[in-house]
């Protein structure tokens, strides 16, 4: 099945999903475990209809919901397909029937709290440490370019966070390479740039904003507030 662009997600108009990294996500609030356990059960059995389902995480008050699809084609320039992790029709699908099944339950959503870690690495030899990492992150090497057409790490039991490899030239200079990368929902992002700079951050590139700012701290370390800008809904 066809991976979806961001323009595609955003006409879906999925009210309680938010588009993050590769998955579409979302947060239901619950009063207690067995209010959350039976909305979970519920998601199984519409999963089960369409032989697909999310990743599930269940906390003190929330059921937090990923859906991506693990087989979605990804067509290159030149036309090649790849099999990637992302956003299919399937996973809108079924997104929308959760949605519905919230509200049978009378569960409320709370999309703007869904955040993703991502951790990035600069380098001019992605390849060659690639395997180091996989082996390190996960123990296997076949996390190298799980869902991905690039040397990206992924964890496909999804127990660590994916590092990418960001393009870099070779220099002796030593200089920070690894970056952490925190997707939120766009209504939050300037909340959480601005709760950064208060804490004693510092922008020091806005110029992909809003889909990229990237924020130091006092040492010099970076962050990066990452938003889905094409796949956000407008109202």
């Amino acid at each position: 099945m066809d991976m979806l662009r961001g323009e595609q997600i955003a006409a879906a108009d999925l009210t309680d999903w938010r588009k993050l990294a590769q998955g579409l996500h979302a947060r239901y609030v619950v009063d207690d475990f067995g209010t959350g356990a039976r909305f979970v059960v519920a998601v199984g059995e519409a999963g089960d209809a369409i032989g697909h389902h999310p990743s599930v995480s269940i906390g003190n008050g929330y059921v937090d919901l990923k859906l991506i699809s693990d087989d979605a084609i990804y067509r290159d320039a030149e036309g090649t397909e790849h099999v990637v992790e992302w956003v299919t029709q399937q996973d809108v699908d079924l997104a929308r029937r959760i949605t519905e099944i919230a509200a049978d339950h009378k569960i409320d959503t709370d999309p703007a709290s869904v955040s993703v870690i991502e951790l990035g690495l600069d380098t001019a030899q992605s390849a060659t440490i690639a395997p180091m990492w996989a082996a390190l992150l996960t123990g296997s090497a076949e996390a190298q370019g799980h869902g991905s057409p690039s040397d990206e790490i992924r964890d496909a039991t999804g127990r660590v966070p994916n590092l990418w490899f960001g393009d870099a030239d070779t220099h002796e200079t030593p200089r920070q390479r690894f970056h952490i990368e925190v997707y939120v929902a766009p209504e939050v992002a300037a909340q959480r740039i601005a709760a950064a700079l208060a804490a004693g951050g510092t922008v020091v590139d806005d110029s992909n904003a809003p889909s990229l700012t990237v924020i130091a701290d006092q040492d010099g370390n970076e962050g990066i507030v990452c938003v889905d800008v094409s796949a956000a809904r407008t109202d």
